[in-house]
């Protein structure tokens, strides 16, 4: 992807801040100083009661304990608005907030990275009327970097410090410098949000970043995977069905202990557990403890459970053993295709060489121009005739904005028409 660049010049700029690395201040106490954690009806009420007289945008976090608990819920929620300050919210303590996010009506919630707290956020019935997602905004204007440190450190000139990111946020009580730290994350959200949509404006981008944050906020809620143990780290060295059969039966054994324990998954027992038990077969405890994965206490303590899974693949009919790939809907691997079809080979050449020209001019991910799958999908099985009407029908059947279809359906057309043609 191309740098961004000068505005005044047209020349390619680093992704660097404004000022030099050491010359950014470090943010370290928030303005009003570090809000008490709201845990109580009468907590909310009032927090709900301040961001109801408010003004303009609402900044909004939330943290979470991936890598610790099962699922995403929150464990935090943080919130930020003129005239309003700052609030900390206990979710655990306080699962309802419908009352909050009407406190805000119609007002813009600004969040970074909204794809990911949107779905734990609505978890807790607060669910935004209309977004801004400074993450999704970086990528629209060509940033490289759009982690929100390095963001707010680039357009603001401002450091924030990144040590509790990966912490466990479910244990209570919360320490005082992790609330800090989350305090400090929707400090100066609306500033950035601000800064970003003059940028937008002036790369005339605003628009399109209005319908890609739209968007996100339609999008309905992702439908669990119908294999979700084929996701298994490393189940490529799994060759034969017996052994996908374990790798299968194993998962899902893991994934009731730890949901029933509210643990991460990997806590119970590590994905590359699963694949050496599928590859040795042990039938014994003593052989199945003898694997190194399964020798942390955890792991150990379940393994009459991981023996019964591992009998169960093991006495299963053929016809109930997982087939070596999950059927999908979509075309195949593009690895094979110019085995199997020539054709379409040239035809995703072209098409990715279309749509990696534009990102190019845009000074844009081609992911964020448009989804790789949508261009596999019209290369592979192209709409006839093959003109621009019907490859902007395709691109909105698969979710593709007016303005990407406005500004790949004329190329992605005469692309393809032109890889035909080279038959």
């Amino acid at each position: 992807m191309a740098n961004v660049l000068n505005s005044k010049t047209g020349e390619p700029e680093p992704d660097a801040p404004k000022g030099k690395p050491e010359e950014a201040p470090l943010l370290r106490e928030p303005r009003e100083g570090l809000p008490p954690v709201v845990a109580d009806a009468e907590g909310l009420a009032r927090v709900t009661e301040a961001f109801a007289g408010g003004t303009g945008p609402v900044a909004v976090d939330a943290e979470r304990a991936s890598g610790y608990r099962y699922g995403q819920r929150a464990y935090l929620v943080q919130l930020r608005r003129a005239g309003s300050g700052s609030a900390l919210v206990d979710p655990v303590a306080c699962p309802d907030l419908s009352g909050l996010g009407a406190a805000f009506g119609s007002a813009e919630v600004v969040l970074h990275a909204a794809h990911q707290d949107l779905p734990c956020l609505a978890e807790l019935d607060l669910r935004p009327a209309l977004l801004f997602d400074t993450e999704l905004a970086g990528r629209l204007l060509g940033y490289q970097r759009v982690g929100l440190g390095a963001m707010v450190e680039r357009v603001l000139g401002l450091r924030l410090a990144k040590e509790h990111s990966a912490v466990d946020w479910s244990v209570r009580p919360l320490p005082e410098d992790w609330l800090r730290y989350a305090a400090l994350d929707v400090e100066i959200l609306v500033e950035l949000r601000d800064e970003l949509e003059a940028e937008l404006a002036e790369a005339e981008k605003l628009e399109w970043a209005r319908e890609e944050f739209a968007a996100v906020l339609a999008a309905p809620p992702k439908e669990p995977r119908p294999d979700p143990w084929r996701r298994t780290s490393g189940i490529h060295r799994v060759r034969n069905q017996r052994s996908l059969g374990v790798v299968r039966e194993l998962w899902l054994e893991r994934d009731r202990v730890a949901r029933e324990r509210d643990l991460s998954p990997g806590r119970v027992v590590q994905d590359s557990a699963l694949v050496e038990a599928a590859l040795a077969m042990p039938r014994t405890a003593q052989e199945l403890s003898a694997l190194k994965p399964f020798g942390v206490r955890l792991a150990r303590r379940y393994v009459p459970t991981w023996i019964k899974a591992i009998n169960r693949a093991r006495d299963m009919a053929p016809s109930e053993l997982p087939q070596p790939s999950a059927p999908g809907d979509g075309p195949p691997p593009t690895n094979r295709w110019a085995d199997r079809d020539p054709a379409a080979a040239r035809r995703l050449e072209a098409a990715r060489a279309a749509v990696s020209a534009i990102a190019e001019r845009i000074t844009m991910p081609t992911e964020n121009l448009l989804q790789p799958d949508a261009v596999r999908r019209l290369a592979w099985a192209p709409p006839r005739p093959l003109d621009e009407e019907a490859v902007a029908d395709h691109l909105r059947r698969h979710s593709a904005r007016p303005w990407q279809i406005g500004l790949t359906a004329p190329a992605l057309a005469e692309a393809l028409q032109k890889a035909d043609n080279q038959g």
